[in-house]
């Protein structure tokens, strides 16, 4: 599988727009925007977590010897201000500070700064247009339903002629406000471009939180909630030719959402060719997604068929998404956690009067895990070390195969393949 098309498609569908204020907070507000703060706090494990900052060459032998990565956790600050600071700043001096409890492992505090922008260079020489297909797929089940698949051209595609409905649209979620530096007169937020640092594994951010800034007032609040668990998954090949996703269940979990990719190496080893299939019963790719979402945007996407329900446990990949994946195929898994909100003042009891919002905060929780199928990382990521091949697997035949694909990393290093 190729990362830079992975990769654009991913940026393609997270750049979707953005909302403004919740309204659980505009409903009986004045009108005047608040100061805002949001912390989205997330649980990766599985090749996820090689990819996301816990990988490395030590991850890499690990995963050659039957082991996996150590879940990671990540955490994201976003602080946004509507009105202009009372002392002028200069480009860049806007910056705030996030007091942790100590748990966290971050030190005093941690600061958010404006975003780091590298400056542009044109395009020199030329620029030649992607070829192939883009295979779109959905539904858990043994075999794809009828109608299947969405085919899109990468050439269309790159021209900027997107399909209704290949990405889902952030506006069908209006509670899930976001904060960013074109919706904020100021804006920080960590990482911002500047940081190595690294959450650790065992961080917590259960204690007092402080956020003081030289251009608005302070936010504190004690968070109850914590990171929550690494999700474990695994996948199993069905008679039909799909593979049968199975993983065990977190407590705090509102929904579950699974997508996979994969692409065939032709042509030279450029792919031509690429599969995306997602578990929602209708078309629905990407976006929010594969972002944080509220406990009431979760409900109201379960209910329409988009993100699994909570006491969901396996979901079957269609054996024509198998197919056409070939040999390189990846499999993500979502679990949609718990959100905390706070506010100041408190809503008056009152409800005729008017609640005159200083600024709102929220947190968010989710847990993700990434698996490669067949090689059952999910047992793995839950502690235990499983061997690449079991002790029932065949003998390998006299002329082994050639390594293809991500699998044959781990195939090679077991003697599989070569």
């Amino acid at each position: 599988m190729r990362t830079s098309l992975l990769a654009a498609i991913s940026v393609g569908a997270l750049a979707a727009g953005s909302l403004f204020v919740a309204g659980t907070a505009s409903s009986q507000s004045s009108g005047r925007a608040p100061l805002r703060y949001a912390m989205d706090a997330a649980t990766m494990s599985g090749f996820g977590a090689m990819g996301a900052g816990g990988g490395g060459m030590g991850a890499m032998m690990s995963m050659m010897q039957g082991g996996a990565p150590k879940p990671i956790r990540t955490l994201n600050l976003h602080h946004g201000a509507s009105t202009a600071p009372a002392a002028p700043l200069t480009a860049g001096q806007a910056q705030a500070d996030h007091f942790m409890p100590q748990g966290a492992g971050l030190g005093t505090s941690v600061r958010l700064l404006p975003l780091l922008r590298q400056p542009g260079t044109p395009m020199e020489g030329s620029f030649e247009q992607p070829s192939g297909r883009l295979l779109l797929y959905w539904g858990c089940g043994e075999r794809a339903a009828p109608g299947q698949p969405v085919v899109i051209d990468f050439a269309k595609l790159a021209k900027g002629q997107v399909p209704p409905g290949l990405y889902m649209n952030p506006i069908d979620l209006p509670d899930d406000w976001r904060i960013t530096d074109t919706n904020s007169r100021t804006y920080t937020s960590w990482p911002s471009g500047r940081e190595t640092r690294q959450v650790p594994s065992a961080a917590s951010l259960l204690g007092a939180h402080r956020i003081a800034s030289n251009y608005s007032k302070e936010i504190s609040f004690n968070l109850a909630e914590d990171f929550m668990p690494p999700l474990a998954a695994t996948t199993r090949a069905t008679r039909a030719g799909g593979y049968n996703l199975a993983w065990g269940g977190l407590d705090r979990a509102t929904g579950y959402y699974a997508w996979a990719m994969g692409a065939k190496d032709e042509r030279g080893g450029r792919p031509v060719e690429m599969v995306w299939w997602a578990s929602s019963q209708q078309q629905a790719f990407g976006g929010p997604l594969w972002d944080w979402i509220s406990p009431a945007g979760v409900r109201r996407l379960v209910e329409a068929g988009t993100v699994m329900p909570p006491e969901q446990r396996e979901c079957a990949i269609p054996a024509e998404v198998v197919k056409a994946a070939g040999d390189a195929m990846m499999v993500n898994l979502q679990a949609y956690g718990p959100q905390v909100d706070f506010a100041y003042p408190p809503r008056p009891a009152d409800a005729k009067k008017p609640w005159n919002l200083e600024w709102i905060a929220r947190v968010r929780f989710r847990s993700a895990t990434t698996v490669l199928p067949g090689m059952d990382m999910g047992d793995m990521d839950a502690g235990e070390m499983r061997e690449a091949r079991g002790a029932a697997a065949p003998p390998p035949a006299p002329r082994k195969p050639k390594c293809r694909g991500l699998k044959g990393l781990a195939e090679r290093a077991a003697g599989l393949c070569e």
